[in-house]
């Protein structure tokens, strides 16, 4: 496998706010994916979950699947409860010929808490904590593992692992063997990481990537009105590759560098009555080809 492009539907419709975007029905989704010239999807709320089903949609459209969010709750249930469910996200990802599983921590997230301001009230996993989150992992991996899978750790605003400081305890802590990293440029930026730093340290680590732009001065109005994540969201401060802050030229200097070979997936919620998902996809997918010739 080398490089391949797709796009995340939550532009299209929100999975934590599913008012945005209830209009927009999965074909449409779908379709205007493929028509903007992506090659593959995540999954979203609207998606069939029986894999012929799926598959009886995403092929005719030459699509396929790249991943899909699993939440786990390895700091706050027992790990059993994750496990069981990460089982069944596991099989049902490996019927659709996914390589990599995305997992975030949800434990203490305020990410999904309209009101809860997404920098002052960011958790901070104490030592009990990491350790049941190491450890966890590192189960999930090898789960994964009995499918030729991996886990790909999602870092994200509003979790205890967002930061610089949070990515290198983990990366520190979890075998390479059974924990990943997916690298994701949005919410570094957004967190007040350096990407490149990310990038050039865990490398070896990284088997996904998402690529979304941050508009500056709505990521100002968070910090400055002490916004929650998901109003930050619905103010616009995601947006696609080309239109925000981040310059992804060096960026995709490093990726190319390294050899990478996985998905690439355009990732950028907004307000579907805002942000066109259909010409925001395509205004990405020409930047993208702009800067990395893909």
């Amino acid at each position: 496998m080398t490089i391949k492009l797709g796009i995340a539907p939550i532009a299209w419709t929100n999975d934590d706010m599913p008012e945005l975007g209830s209009e927009n029905s999965f074909e449409q989704c779908i379709s205007e994916m493929a028509l903007s010239g992506y090659v593959g999807t995540e999954i979203g709320n609207k998606y069939p979950r029986d894999p012929e089903v799926l598959k009886s949609y995403l092929e005719p459209r030459g699509l396929s699947v790249a991943s899909a969010w699993f939440s786990a709750f390895l700091t706050t249930k027992p790990y059993e409860e994750t496990a069981q469910a990460f089982i069944e996200h596991r099989d049902f990802l490996h019927a659709m010929g996914a390589k990599v599983i995305v997992v975030s921590e949800q434990g203490h997230s305020v990410q999904g808490q309209m009101e809860t301001p997404v920098f002052d009230k960011k958790p901070v996993f104490n030592d009990e904590e990491w350790e049941l989150l190491t450890t966890g992992l590192e189960k999930l991996g090898e789960l994964a593992a009995e499918k030729d899978m991996k886990i790909v750790y999602h870092h994200h605003m509003g979790t205890g692992v967002q930061t610089t400081a949070e990515i290198k305890r983990l990366m520190d802590h979890t075998d390479p063997e059974k924990v990943s990293l997916l690298f994701d440029t949005g919410h570094l930026v957004f967190s007040g990481e350096n990407p490149l730093e990310i990038y050039n340290l865990y490398q070896d680590r990284i088997f996904h990537i998402h690529f979304k732009d941050i508009r500056e001065a709505k990521m100002a109005e968070v910090k400055a009105n002490k916004m929650s994540f998901l109003n930050g969201v619905k103010e616009g401060v995601f947006t696609v590759p080309g239109d925000g802050m981040i310059d992804f030229n060096p960026i995709w200097e490093a990726i190319e560098k390294s050899g990478y070979e996985g998905w690439i997936v355009v990732e950028a919620e907004q307000d579907p009555a805002k942000a066109n998902p259909f010409i925001y996809a395509k205004k990405a997918r020409q930047y993208i080809n702009d800067v990395t010739k893909l």
